[in-house]
């Protein structure tokens, strides 16, 4: 979440995914913004952002911006997730699964070096994982790893990690797995990892800059530095490029300003597939959120296309529930709350609230959330339900209603795909509770097939919105901005990723 998701948040994940067996090294996205050329490999790329990393490592609360600048650009995986949501090989040379699907065999690329120039070996890639899954762990995936049962290390270049149950989405998983040396220190400051570049220096509150690793196992990154410059908010960043302090923007966050480089040949806009979800997120676990017509009262009494066209005018699309479309288990299901203030006023009544309540919206500081808040503020007042809007900062957002769950209804953004299965988790910070849908998620990890489990999934989907688990505002759109200068930048972004090692500067 942080635009987060993904909190950092954590809990399971299931996948269904096509996992490619090609060999890859530094990225090769068949996906790319701009057109190709002759191009400066001594170029500086700046890259411009709103998402300051919190701290540089990812199971301490580093939030989307660590995820942005550092993933797959200084820290790599056993496999990694393409722009196009594809799992391919990095780290893993290869790998086999036993019959009885428990038993995952690794044998890793030969001849890595982390960027403090020890080599790669099994031991670290046990460190790793075992980070993620730790006590003090605050990674996002931290529950998508609960069916390890144990990890050997039989020789410097083979893991094998044992489940205790069927994880049909492990080899996913994993590709979110940071494989850091285990010796390194201050990893909220410093870095060590494999990646194509190299921290240079981070100027907290200005800017993360990146060198080309001339130690690198795989293909040299296509340009010899990349610079994130992080603004407080998105007119600012316009700005920085209409006047080439930058020469990307990862993510387009004023529609408003698309003009001005839609109809300039010095930009390129480009329309992406994005996975971030604008939620009303309720605490179901308390009063009047606990009650589903409340719930559902609420969604209903929200217009969410005339919210979506008013923060990002002909962009984003409206989905209805937590899944995007480009999840095997999506269905539009927008007609199962709504928009009908007649209706809400009903439901209100039915769950013994005719004049309405009143309650504290928690709301991040940055953009779309301020607007959206308000604009939730009119809607209910509409309905006799009066909002106090609270703002706070994201390390707020982490500590009072990701970690402690003292809220009653909140903002927030879900940048993961296929992240449904998050509602299969009573703990998380929603607190929604459906045993039905808790089994079918457990179901849905232990499938045999992909078909198996995206018809359980098809069924928890529905499930969720008929709940109204929360209200799903709206699904971004994924805009990137850039120079005609540049190409071979990433369009999707999934899961806040960016990598630059194919950005070409001419």
């Amino acid at each position: 979440m942080n635009r987060t998701a993904t909190p950092l948040a954590g809990a399971a994940l299931v996948v269904a995914i096509s996992v490619a067996l090609t060999a890859c090294g530094g990225g090769s996205s068949n996906q790319k913004g701009g057109a190709s050329g002759s191009f400066d490999k001594d170029a500086t790329v700046s890259v411009g952002s709103l998402y300051e990393p919190q701290n540089l490592d990812n199971t301490g609360g580093g939030g989307q911006g660590v995820t942005e600048a550092l993933n797959g650009n200084v820290y790599e995986g056993l496999f990694k997730l393409t722009d196009q949501g594809k799992v391919e090989k990095l780290l893993a040379e290869s790998y086999t699964v036993s019959p009885d699907g428990l038993t995952y065999t690794f044998k890793l690329r030969d001849g890595v070096k982390f960027h403090s120039g020890r080599a790669l070996d099994s031991a670290d890639v046990k460190y790793s994982i075992e980070k993620v899954t730790g006590e003090s762990s605050q990674s996002a995936r931290k529950s998508s790893f609960e069916a390890v049962k144990s990890i050997a290390t039989p020789d410097p270049r083979t893991v094998e990690v044992t489940l205790k149950t069927k994880s049909i989405s492990f080899v996913y998983n994993l590709s979110y797995v940071w494989i850091i040396d285990a010796e390194a220190k201050n990893l909220k400051t410093s870095e060590d990892g494999t990646g194509p570049y190299k921290l240079d220096r981070w100027n907290r509150g200005s800017a993360l800059s990146l060198d080309r690793y001339a130690g690198y196992w795989g293909s040299p990154a296509q340009n010899k530095k990349v610079v994130f410059h992080y603004y407080k908010d998105a007119t600012a960043l316009n700005n920085a490029l209409l006047t080439n302090a930058v020469d990307v923007v990862t993510s387009e966050q004023s529609p408003d300003a698309l003009d001005q480089f839609k109809n300039n040949p010095a930009y390129k806009v480009n329309s992406g597939d994005s996975t971030t979800k604008l939620l009303l997120a309720f605490n179901d676990r308390v009063k009047p959120f606990n009650d589903v017509k409340v719930r559902k009262a609420v969604s209903s009494a929200i217009d969410n296309k005339k919210l979506l066209e008013s923060v990002w005018g002909g962009y984003g699309k409206l989905i209805g529930s937590m899944v995007p479309p480009t999840d095997p288990w999506y269905e539009d299901l927008t007609g199962v709350n709504p928009y009908d203030p007649a209706l809400a006023k009903k439901q209100l009544a039915e769950a013994g609230y005719p004049d309405g309540f009143d309650f504290t919206l928690d709301t991040p500081n940055y953009d779309p959330h301020p607007t959206a808040a308000t604009f939730i503020k009119s809607q209910l007042a509409k309905v006799g339900i009066n909002v106090k809007i609270n703002v706070i900062t994201p390390d707020e957002w982490y500590t009072k209603v990701y970690q402690n769950h003292d809220f009653s209804a909140t903002l927030q953004e879900h940048v993961n795909d296929r992240d449904i299965v998050w509602y299969g988790n009573p703990d998380f910070y929603w607190g929604y509770d459906n045993k039905q849908v808790t089994q079918w998620v457990e179901q849905a990890e232990q499938s045999d097939t992909t078909a198996q489990q995206t018809e359980l999934l098809k069924k928890v989907n529905q499930r969720i919105a008929q709940d109204a688990a929360s209200d799903w505002l709206y699904l971004y759109p994924q805009i990137v901005v850039a120079s005609a200068k540049l190409s071979g930048y990433p369009l999707n972004g999934l899961n806040s990723q960016f990598y630059a090692y194919d950005i070409k500067k001419s």
